[in-house]
């Protein structure tokens, strides 16, 4: 089966997490006025079971074309929040029920956005599309199991169509 992306947006995300994002949000000036702060843009839930926030930068590259989806994986501890540190496209594939691909959507993120994955929403790992790419991940480090992989492999793997 082939899946289409579809522009990333708050309204189409809405049920995985948060699109962050600067527009449609009011800024207030800080630093005598030379900075404008944009807050409130993700919720962070971590503390499930003793986490903590855990900031890390993940460099990654793209995989073979065609983008075929093989694992699906989820945190049922914490949230997981990818910002891009560069204005290189990528992809956000997400879905309700690995073993359902109805389920599944696919959403083309520009450069400028990122997301915040809810506590156990299913979710590929990162999707780019150039070497190199790096993001800032916000997630949860400490006790506890929180990661669940579901691998989708042979005649369940699903390609996308960026």
């Amino acid at each position: 089966m082939e899946l289409v992306a579809e522009p990333l947006t708050k309204a189409a995300f809405a049920s995985f997490g948060d699109v962050i994002e600067m527009e449609g949000v009011n800024p207030f000036t800080i630093n005598q006025g030379f900075a404008e702060r944009f807050n409130d843009l993700a919720n962070t839930d971590v503390s499930d079971e003793g986490g903590a926030v855990n900031i890390s930068i993940v460099v990654t590259k793209p995989r073979p074309m065609p983008i075929t989806l093989q694992v699906m994986e989820r945190h049922p501890l914490g949230s997981q929040i990818f910002v891009s540190l560069q204005d290189r496209d990528w992809l956000v594939a997400v879905c309700t029920d690995p073993k359902d691909v109805t389920s599944y959507r696919i959403f083309r993120a520009t450069g400028r956005q990122g997301i915040n994955y809810g506590k156990g929403v299913w979710h590929h790992p990162l999707l780019v599309f150039e070497p190199e790419s790096r993001f800032l991940v916000v997630d949860r480090k400490g006790p506890g199991k929180n990661l669940e992989e579901i691998w989708l492999g042979g005649d369940n793997s699903l390609r996308i169509r960026p």
